[in-house]
């Protein structure tokens, strides 16, 4: 593991909410009639945005896109999306566009004053990562080996700081406990797809 990659749930600011609580009230008096962009079926926008859902038990209108759905968001043709923080940063400092909730257990460090939506849906965690793989019959001392050098490597202050400044909040884990990880979020996920009913395309 090397670090995780915080997304964050943005609207347009003509709707009228605020926070997560006022958006689940007002999907729920207005069902079917929010448009939820994402970057294409499947992909991480589009599960985030379908665990949201899936827990907070709305109806949104998902359209995914081919590419950038930016446009379209800050124009109001979709209402809300479930994006990596960095793509969105500069529209949410100038006010283009508005944060309801950081996709994390914990509050980001890009985003220190947005809530995680686990404050209000309990649970939610949704996070992209970035990490290093081996082939599966690699020596567990080049395993561990490895491991050490990539988390020194990681925890040196001038990268931790590039990898903020990418949007990845740098995290070490054992290699035991990044295959858990794995595992937890293949099984995860895999119900989500279910429920959002999505296909390979």
């Amino acid at each position: 593991m090397i670090g995780l990659a915080p997304f964050v749930m943005v609207v347009n600011p003509k709707l009228p909410t605020r926070t997560v609580p006022e958006f689940i009230a007002y999907a729920k008096a207005n069902p079917g009639k929010i448009n939820m962009a994402s970057q294409g079926n499947g992909l991480a926008s589009h599960l985030m945005g379908e665990l949201f859902k899936m827990m907070a038990g709305v109806n949104l209108v998902h359209v995914p896109y081919s590419g950038s759905f930016a446009a379209d968001l800050l124009g109001g043709q979709v209402q809300v999306a479930f994006v990596p923080i960095t793509s969105v940063i500069e529209y949410i400092k100038d006010a283009r566009l508005r944060p309801l909730a950081v996709t994390t257990a914990t509050r980001v460090e890009l985003l220190p004053d947005a809530p995680t939506m686990g404050e209000f849906l309990s649970g939610y965690d949704a996070t992209g990562w970035n990490g290093i793989g081996a082939p599966r019959r690699t020596p567990s001392a080049i395993i561990e080996k490895l491991n050490k050098e990539i988390d020194a490597i990681v925890l040196d202050p001038a990268m931790k700081a590039r990898l903020i400044s990418l949007g990845v909040e740098p995290l070490s884990m054992t290699p035991a406990e990044f295959g858990k990880r794995i595992a937890d979020d293949t099984e995860k996920w895999a119900k989500v797809i279910k429920f959002a009913k999505i296909k390979a395309e």
